[in-house]
């Protein structure tokens, strides 16, 4: 069942959370070998359940009442072991639950549990987990991209109607689209990051996946809004629900030229210019725009966030939480501890932004890569002038097969070509499911003035409803 569905069941008393939290686990425990989307069920599911029962029954309505909800393990959970994808956090329980996290238990959601990830958020396709990569529901070959491929593989295996993640530079969308379901990066500051485990804090976003864009609003009307415990966070409460009923006619679309050359998949193209046809049908003023500042993105995003990843992990040095290895010193200790628990690519990037902020270094890398991301921000802000929204491939191709990119980091990091610049300039982006290129899911990302989210969902809702959500279906069930 949809969330919505689920919420107004549970409202009107013809739907039990508890027993739908039980069949949810159950149906995991039954599927999820096949996926490898959840790293661990919630104990406490059914007595979350419980609860939305008595606020139910005392007469409480709940926007998402009993609706079961995985969530990424890089946001904390109180009492239930978060561990970022790392060996180095194995066994860490928080003390404190994200908010994200709290503000859909307020509204009636159940946690079901927590989905794989690529170490620290630190990958493109939840291989770089270091408890074993996920696989896409649409072809269990296949990656389900990252690093919220798990989130993304709950949602589109029907496992869970709802999911949060988080997008440092497509870590939301890319996966949406690998998996052909719906997900979402709001402004940055829209939601709060508080209890999100920091990869790169001047990018990082918490948000949702779906397969209804009607329980995509729904979580985001729930999550939008100030958080006094994130001082990065707006005062921005969210209408989501409201814009999907809004018009289209007369909006100004742009198509980003530079996304559609070579390189980008003839199928992915195909399924961009389609979604474009169909609000041009609908009645947007469909048009081209050339953003050339886009070609340094990828360059500038790799070197911001691996500077910030280098400051954030900093903290896990055996010495106050996570894991340690023993040592005869301090210092010996230290590097032990980094180098047994952390993996591959997380030491890759620790070192890259290392490197970069770096005595000597720091104003020909970090230095000009701020520059370089005032330029892009300043791009779009031109871009804007012309156009309400800009229309990109969320990915240059469909999901590629696992192992595939592992040998070849380069490769796997253009991956991310059209999604980076988003974060870059802080602004929202939302990946929708427009066609299929050799059997599998394509996504479309849509891209909009900061603040302007919901402008987002009036143009994908007019999309959904002239197509009949024909690309809004789960893979399996």
């Amino acid at each position: 069942m949809q969330a919505h569905a689920i919420a107004a069941a549970v409202n009107r008393g013809e739907l039990d959370p508890v027993e739908l939290a039980r069949q949810t686990l159950a149906r995991i425990e039954r599927e999820d070998a096949k996926y490898h989307a959840f790293l661990r069920l919630n104990p406490n599911a059914l007595e979350e359940a419980r609860r939305v029962t008595e606020r139910v029954r005392a007469g409480e309505r709940l926007p998402l009442a009993g609706v079961p909800v995985a969530v990424k393990d890089n946001l904390t959970t109180q009492g239930l072991v978060t561990t970022a994808g790392s060996r180095i956090l194995e066994d860490f329980v928080p003390p404190y639950t994200a908010t994200a996290v709290e503000r859909l238990r307020q509204a009636g959601a159940v946690v079901i549990g927590k989905t794989n990830l690529d170490e620290f958020a630190m990958g493109s396709s939840t291989e770089h987990s270091a408890f074993g990569p996920s696989k896409n529901p649409h072809d269990p070959t296949r990656v389900p991209g990252g690093s919220s491929g798990g989130s993304a593989a709950a949602v589109a295996a029907a496992l869970v109607p709802l999911a949060l993640g988080s997008d440092t530079g497509g870590s939301i969308r890319q996966p949406a689209a690998y998996t052909g379901v719906l997900g979402f990066k709001p402004t940055y500051g829209r939601v709060s990051r508080y209890g999100l485990i920091a990869y790169a804090s001047s990018l990082d976003v918490v948000g949702p996946f779906a397969l209804d864009l009607s329980d995509l609003a729904l979580a985001m009307d729930v999550l939008a809004g100030k958080d006094p415990k994130d001082a990065t966070s707006l005062d921005a409460p969210g209408a989501f629900v409201a814009a999907l009923k809004g018009e289209v006619r007369g909006l100004r679309v742009g198509v980003v030229e530079e996304t559609l050359g070579p390189g980008t998949d003839p199928g992915v193209k195909a399924a961009t210019l389609g979604f474009l046809r169909v609000l041009a049908e609908e009645g947007a003023e469909v048009g081209e725009v050339k953003l050339p500042e886009l070609e340094f993105a990828l360059a500038t995003y790799y070197l911001v966030a691996t500077s910030e990843a280098s400051s954030n992990l900093a903290r896990y040095d055996g010495t106050l939480y996570g894991r340690r290895e023993p040592a005869p010193d301090l210092v010996q200790m230290m590097k032990r501890t980094r180098a047994k628990f952390f993996g591959p690519e997380v030491k890759r990037r620790i070192l890259m932004g290392t490197f970069a902020l770096s005595s000597g270094y720091y104003d020909a890398y970090y230095g000009r890569a701020l520059k370089a991301r005032r330029a892009i921000a300043n791009a779009f802000a031109r871009a804007f002038r012309a156009f309400d929204l800009l229309v990109t491939p969320t990915a240059p191709t469909p999901a590629f097969r696992l192992g595939e990119k592992l040998a070849d980091p380069l490769s796997m990091y253009l991956t991310d070509v059209n999604t980076v610049a988003a974060n870059l300039a802080g602004l929202p982006a939302l990946s929708v499911p427009a066609g299929y290129a050799g059997g599998l899911p394509v996504g479309v990302q849509l891209i909009a003035p900061a603040l302007s989210d919901e402008r987002l969902f009036t143009a994908a809702s007019a999309f959904v409803r002239a197509t009949e959500g024909a690309y809004l279906k789960p893979a399996v069930g």
